[in-house]
């Protein structure tokens, strides 16, 4: 079978990795790709946005399926583009990736299907939402309406502070939002929670924790992801069936019922209070950096599962973990979330243990002259399993010691409530 993965970061590593394992795969590509992909797919440059481009591409390579990693080509309606074209491909239509692209219209359904969440208003007048904002609790949560690559969303602990996020996010911070939504800030904690869906069924696909603010102790501004580990070991079996009857359940017929069922990886971003789950956001895709260590623990092949996704036959899957612990710490370019140094070359990843059990998952690195150079503000996603989060952190550790990249940071404490827990 040929398989394309759309895509240049972490999780799109991370799929082909996977993908790469099984013995029903002739050719895998990558569109665009990084110098990670590069070692076990064919990347192609071509921009995302360029879905022309993309379809040729597609043909000329024979592709039986295509898997769309990142948000944007999703939002943009990429999956709509190809199934015009009669292609075979993984992930939501235009339409139903409102989910993640619009979280106005995330929480309006919410409401409508009574999906349990934190109370919220939308607004696109900065002083109605002045208003809703001198009625509040502090701290509220500003978010924008639209994508953000995981930088649109702050917790704000005066009236000040949220009434200059809202004006800034009115007054154009981010392209994508034209509308703030002020949302009642939960304590509890966070859980992702994965499916896998198609028209007719879904099936949990893993849970994960990551960590979202860029310094250690969880503080300072919002990432993509710092590091992440799973299985998430909050989860439990009562905790899980709530979910999936108070959350996923009722998202995906509220899908259907709006005409437009939902199809795709769907990644809950749950905060979870006294055992009870609410829904924080939802994204459309994997998670970056959960896919990597949800991509190490998957014990099915990945080729067969999105075979039977995309014909409709998920519920003859049966979708195995591997019973480990799994770790991914990410290795960012210094500055970042802010401005960050870019073309630094990498040096000592050949230094670096790569085994079943330890990988280095690419994110934002390019190849020339046999040289690894960084290219963006997460750069590799450090990752291990093993038999608990002590020996897998202690691993991924290690090989981050290894490559000691001048130029990059990572934090030193991912999993640091969980291993806390699991000491104890």
């Amino acid at each position: 079978m040929n398989i394309a993965v759309l895509g240049s970061g972490g999780r799109e590593h991370a799929l082909c990795y996977k993908l790469k394992l099984s013995k029903k795969l002739d050719k895998l590509i990558c569109i665009p790709g990084n110098a990670g992909t590069q070692n076990i797919a064919i990347n192609i440059n071509v921009d995302l946005k360029n879905f022309d481009n993309i379809y040729q591409i597609l043909t000329k390579e024979k592709i039986d399926i295509v898997i769309v990693g990142p948000e944007q080509p999703l939002v943009d309606g990429i999956v709509d583009y190809l199934e015009q074209k009669k292609i075979r491909v993984f992930g939501p239509n235009k339409f139903a990736s409102q989910l993640e692209g619009s979280k106005g219209f995330m929480k309006n359904l919410c409401k409508k299907f009574k999906v349990p969440t934190a109370s919220f208003g939308i607004f696109n007048d900065f002083d109605k939402a002045k208003n809703f904002i001198n009625l509040s609790n502090m701290p509220i949560v500003v978010k924008a309406d639209g994508l953000a690559a995981g930088k649109g969303v702050t917790i704000c602990n005066s009236i000040d502070e949220a009434k200059k996020n809202v004006k800034e996010i009115l007054d154009g911070k981010f392209k994508s939002s034209k509308k703030v939504v002020l949302e009642e800030f939960l304590e509890g904690e966070e859980l992702s929670y994965f499916a896998i869906v198609d028209k007719n069924s879904y099936r949990f696909f893993g849970s994960a924790q990551d960590h979202k603010k860029v310094g250690e102790g969880d503080v300072g501004p919002n990432t993509g992801g710092m590091g992440a580990y799973s299985p998430a070991k909050i989860l439990n079996n009562e905790l899980e069936n709530k979910i999936k009857k108070k959350i996923i359940e009722p998202t995906l017929a509220a899908m259907k019922e709006l005409g437009h069922p939902y199809k795709g990886f769907l990644y809950a971003g749950l905060m979870i209070k006294n055992n009870e789950p609410f829904l924080i956001e939802y994204n459309i895709r994997m998670g970056d950096p959960e896919c990597q260590v949800l991509m190490m623990r998957l014990d099915s092949d990945l080729v067969d599962v999105i075979d039977l996704a995309t014909k409709n036959l998920l519920k003859n899957s049966k979708i195995n973990w591997k019973n480990n612990s799994c770790m991914t710490v990410v290795l960012c370019a210094k500055g970042y979330p802010e401005k960050y140094i870019k073309d630094s070359e990498i040096k000592n990843l050949s230094s670096a243990i790569i085994d079943k059990s330890n990988q280095i998952f690419h994110a934002g690195t390019y190849k020339k002259k046999d040289k690894i150079f960084s290219n963006g503000g997460r750069v590799l996603n450090i990752t291990s399993s093993g038999k608990n989060l002590v020996s897998a952190r202690d691993s991924s550790y290690a090989n981050l010691k290894k490559i000691n990249w001048v130029d990059g940071f990572f934090r030193k404490d991912i999993g640091w409530r969980a291993i806390k827990n699991e000491n104890n």
